[in-house]
């Protein structure tokens, strides 16, 4: 059935269902980028990024030219995500780098210093592509106190995520940060959101997720029992099958939309 003819029939019973649903929504989960917070530059802070991991490592006594650093570490990353794809699982940054670093001869645990200093310096270069949404802030200040406010995103590292919300003022509005690579599985995984659930307190049916991708923010959420409001960033056709309960095209639009029965 389509996605709008759901709606039609749903909307039967919306009337009935409106004032039950409004009382038990308790949690709003937020993806992190391109929702919360943008990355400009048409996602071309990754070469710039690497770049500054290698110097970081040359600082290190690392003695390798870019280019083979570069080829390491793709070739590192690419087989990390080969084996990790079946199951969604996130191996923390600090591996591929560790990993890239084996295939150039050199032996470093994932929890070195020399690896740790190496992923923070990626970090750093990337959060300078990283700015806050003009809507965001005013909205979790909205919201914040009325539902208890978490995050749930898709990132190898952790901390560069916790330095973004604190550096934005935005860390004391949320009762949980759930990363992808603190946990070892990411979106779509059920296991990521039901670990947010878990220490929040509160089951999928009383959460309503909100995010900008099809399957991490749609699809994921909805497998398990919440409900969702995409934010359509960019244009994604999958998302009529994946029949989110509310479409917004900015931020500035979910308190409303969290208002209107879903």
């Amino acid at each position: 059935m389509a996605c709008w003819l759901k709606r039609r029939v749903l909307r039967v019973n919306a009337f009935y269902a409106c004032w039950a649903f409004a009382m038990s929504v308790k949690a709003v989960l937020f993806d992190m980028f391109d929702t919360l917070m943008l990355i400009e530059k048409d996602h071309m802070f990754y070469n710039p990024s690497l770049k500054r991991a290698y110097h970081s490592l040359v600082d290190s006594g690392i003695d390798v030219s870019f280019t083979d650093f570069r080829r390491a570490y793709v070739k590192a990353r690419d087989a990390l995500y080969t084996e990790a794809d079946p199951t969604l699982a996130e191996p923390h940054f600090n591996v591929r780098i560790a990993d890239a670093l084996r295939i150039l001869g050199y032996k470093f645990d994932a929890d070195s210093p020399v690896v740790f200093r190496a992923t923070l310096a990626f970090c750093e270069e990337f959060m300078t592509y990283v700015r806050i949404d003009d809507d965001t802030e005013a909205v979790l200040r909205k919201l914040h106190g009325k539902y208890r406010l978490g995050v749930v995103s898709n990132f190898a590292i952790p901390e560069c995520v916790h330095k973004l919300l604190e550096q934005h003022g935005l860390a004391g509005l949320f009762d949980v940060v759930v990363v992808s690579a603190a946990v070892n599985r990411r979106k779509p995984s059920p296991e990521i959101y039901k670990k947010a659930l878990e220490k929040l307190g509160v089951a999928a049916e009383e959460t309503i997720f909100v995010g900008d991708t099809v399957d991490a923010d749609v699809a994921g959420p909805k497998s398990i029992g919440m409900k969702t409001v995409f934010i359509e960033r960019r244009v994604q056709k999958e998302v009529e099958q994946a029949c989110p309960d509310q479409t917004i095209k900015r931020l500035s639009e979910l308190p409303a939309a969290l208002e209107r029965c879903l």
